[in-house]
């Protein structure tokens, strides 16, 4: 299958001359290396973008990840999920027995890559 999900988290700031707390940071804080954010390099992870949710900047990214097998969504949020952001843990099961975890994550779509 291959499965879209938005991803949330806080945004960061920066404080030094040329910024202003609260003015948005997203250009300075894209994690463009996924390998380090998640321990793998099979996510296809862009950029870091500001949403507001709650009247609150926060920040989102769009994951596309191929070849997954099952996905689980958990009926208690885990102890890492921050109840201030949108989402949940996911897990990801993908081809070849990889079980990966994915906080604060909204799934978008779902869709099988080869239907019949």
């Amino acid at each position: 299958m291959l499965v879209h999900l938005h991803q949330y988290k806080h945004e960061s700031v920066d404080f030094d001359d040329n910024r202003t707390t609260g003015e948005s940071q997203t250009e300075d804080s894209v994690d463009k290396d996924t390998s380090e954010y998640f321990a793998q390099r099979d996510l296809d992870a862009e950029e870091w973008e500001t949403v507001e949710y709650e009247n609150d900047p926060i920040q989102r990214r769009s994951i596309t990840v191929g070849e997954v097998t099952a996905v689980s969504v958990p009926q208690e949020p885990a102890e890492s999920d921050d109840p201030d952001l949108p989402g949940l843990t996911i897990q990801l099961r993908l081809a070849g027995g990889d079980t990966k975890y994915v906080g604060q994550t909204e799934i978008v779509e779902v869709q099988d890559e080869q239907p019949q």
